[in-house]
């Protein structure tokens, strides 16, 4: 089966997801290619730079079996392409992410954009339960829900750490949508010292949070958060807003613990209590630990992957 994957990036979020899939699928025997073509490099410029030069690269491009688009900017190389089958998926609800990363008039924009891409594809997917319903309540599209999982083989590199007493970490962007702001607001309060990555690379950020008490995922929203199904892996406790995704990992006072978004006054009572309760922690801990390995590895994954793309042929 020859099938091309579009995507601005093949790192971080959907676009490091998308390289992971590529990877697996091709050691299952596929014949996956990545699109890459040249973007602008200036912030605020990449996406539309990249919508341009994969439209114009996918005129050009040899037919294949599928072409699976990443994200609604990459629709438009999918629409392009010469493929039997065409699949898009949505991590999150685009035009929701667009409104809060930049502001409410690429917002609108990427929402008429959205609504109209999701309609080119034979398939659209989407990695949480809660991102299927609210497109279906959205639009009125149907999504399969195919999860991302982490690969385990990666952690076999990680360096031994000691462990550092109290240690919180923040791994995601030093964005709003991530609720960083919320942790900075109780960092004085906090009976702990946080480490914020925000521009780390992998191995660095999972060294860290491997010698850390508790991590923190403050966000306002979210899809299926990495670095929560990392964490569960690393036995590391985890402290979420229940927001998108992450109840659908987390779940309250047996894999983590959950709290409302914005509500930084929660956030720092729970996040003190599992720095003294380490026995409360730990038994967390191992549940995460459990739930991820029987869930979210692509052992368990990619088997539902192979399947999705064998159907979709033989519609």
């Amino acid at each position: 089966m020859k099938i091309l994957f579009v995507s601005p990036r093949y790192s971080g979020g959907i676009g490091g997801h998308a390289a992971m899939l590529a990877e697996k699928l091709r050691e299952h025997g596929f014949d996956v290619e990545l699109m890459d073509p040249p973007k602008i490099p200036i912030k605020n410029f990449k996406n539309p730079s990249f919508v341009i030069t994969s439209m114009l690269s996918g005129f050009f491009k040899k037919k294949y079996d599928i072409v699976h688009a990443f994200n609604v900017p990459s629709a438009f190389a999918m629409k392009s392409v010469r493929a039997k089958k065409r699949v898009l998926s949505i991590h999150g609800i685009f035009s929701d992410q667009i409104n809060a990363i930049h502001s409410s008039v690429l917002g609108k924009i990427a929402g008429f954009t959205e609504e109209r891409a999701l309609k080119w594809a034979d398939k659209l997917t989407t990695d949480s339960k809660a991102s299927k319903e609210l497109y279906k309540k959205k639009l009125g599209l149907d999504f399969v829900y195919l999860p991302s999982p982490i690969d385990t083989s990666k952690f076999r590199d990680l360096p031994e750490v000691d462990k550092i007493e109290n240690q919180i970490a923040y791994i995601g962007r030093d964005s709003h949508e991530k609720g960083i702001d919320l942790l900075r607001k109780i960092e004085n309060k906090l009976n702990g010292k946080v480490v914020y990555c925000t521009n780390l690379p992998w191995m660095e950020a999972m060294a860290v949070l491997k010698s850390s008490s508790v991590v923190v995922v403050p966000s306002r929203m979210e899809s299926l958060p990495t670095v929560v199904k990392e964490a569960f892996y690393l036995k590391i406790p985890v402290v979420a807003t229940n927001v998108g995704g992450t109840p659908e990992l987390v779940t309250d006072k047996t894999t983590g613990i959950l709290v409302p978004p914005d509500d930084p006054e929660k956030l720092l009572e729970e996040i003190n209590n599992l720095l003294k309760n380490k026995e409360y922690a730990e038994k967390l801990a191992d549940a995460a630990y459990d739930f991820v390995v029987k869930n979210m590895t692509w052992e368990v994954v990619l088997p539902k992957y192979v399947d999705f793309y064998e159907n979709l042929l033989k519609s």
